[in-house]
This record gives structure tokens, C-alpha cells and sequence, in this order.
């Protein structure tokens, strides 16, 4: 992900998951990208933003485990189903999780709606601040993340949850 030159700002950052990619528009945040390409240069932003320096402070209290509720104006781009789970999403409290099917069930979608969701889930262009890593499969499992499973078990653990990767090392 690189910064559009036409009204779009970035900033790439370092963090427990690896180098993030954050993107804004027109004083929204819009994006947030794993992986961040090496000639994006911790700390460099790309044209004055606020919202970025925002985010990046707020994303650094959250990994520090200080911060539970993200407070940035958002402005992702998708269809209205998936702004309708996204929206969702934000409202699943930091240190628990829920799934796909109950998110479906939760807007009123038929049985076997779940794969939409996923698919939705998986579209979200903010992982992290619209926190995907709380959904999991209806038997508990880790299933499906755009940053790869590590990240996802990584992101739960910073919240105290813990993954049937931390069962299994118990027994």
C-alpha cells in the first residue's frame, strides 16, 4: 500500500505484529496495511496528517495494552454489507471474542450467512482499529485473518484471550 499523491497521506510504523502502513484521506483514516514495503521508513509520514499521528499514538498505547477503545474518524472503502459488519466489529469489547455466525445472526442475515461475513471480515481495510482478530469460528478456532494466524493469536493474547494454541500448552 502506498500513499495516493492525489489528497492521501501515510505513514508507516513498527509494531508487535510488524511494519504497519497507515493511510488517511481528507482527515480520515482509511487504511491500515501489514507488511509495510522496507523503503517506508518507520516514522515518515508522507504529508502533513493528523490523523495518522493520532493513530499512530493510539496504535502504540493499544500494543502497550493502555488503550482498549479506539477514537480516530474513519472513512474505510467497501460496500454497505460490509460497513454493516465492519460496524459491527467495533462494538466487540477489547479481551473477548465473537464469531462469524453471530455477527450474522446480529444483522438479521439467513443461516449459513457466516461465509459472507468472513468474506466481509476479511475485506476490512482497518485491521486492528475495526478489530477482525476478535471473530472466530463457532467451535472457538482461529480461522481466516488477512495478517496470517500468527497475528491474529498475537493480537488476542495481547488482549488476554487466550487461543487453543495457549489450551494446548497448558495440558
Amino acid at each position: 500500500m502506498a500513499a495516493d499523491p492525489v489528497g492521501a497521506h501515510s505513514l508507516v510504523m513498527p509494531s508487535p505484529i510488524g511494519r504497519l502502513e497507515l493511510l488517511a484521506r481528507d482527515e480520515h483514516l482509511v487504511a491500515i496495511g501489514f507488511d509495510a514495503a522496507p523503503d517506508g521508513t518507520p516514522g515518515t509520514l508522507r504529508g502533513a496528517s493528523p490523523v495518522l499521528v493520532e493513530a499512530r499514538r493510539q496504535l502504540v498505547e493499544y500494543f502497550a495494552g493502555r488503550l482498549r477503545v479506539f477514537d480516530l474518524p474513519l472513512r474505510p472503502r467497501g460496500t454497505d454489507f460490509q460497513h454493516r459488519v465492519w460496524d459491527l466489529l467495533a462494538t466487540v469489547p477489547w479481551g473477548t471474542t465473537t464469531t462469524y455466525g453471530a455477527i450474522a445472526d446480529r444483522l438479521g442475515l439467513p443461516p449459513g450467512a457466516s461465509r459472507a461475513v468472513g468474506a466481509a471480515n476479511g475485506a476490512n481495510p482497518l485491521p486492528v482499529v475495526l478489530p477482525c482478530h476478535r471473530v472466530v469460528g463457532s467451535d472457538g478456532t482461529l480461522t481466516g485473518y488477512a495478517g496470517g494466524l500468527e497475528r491474529k493469536a498475537l493480537l488476542l493474547r495481547l488482549e488476554n484471550v487466550a487461543t487453543e494454541a495457549d489450551q494446548g500448552a497448558l495440558f
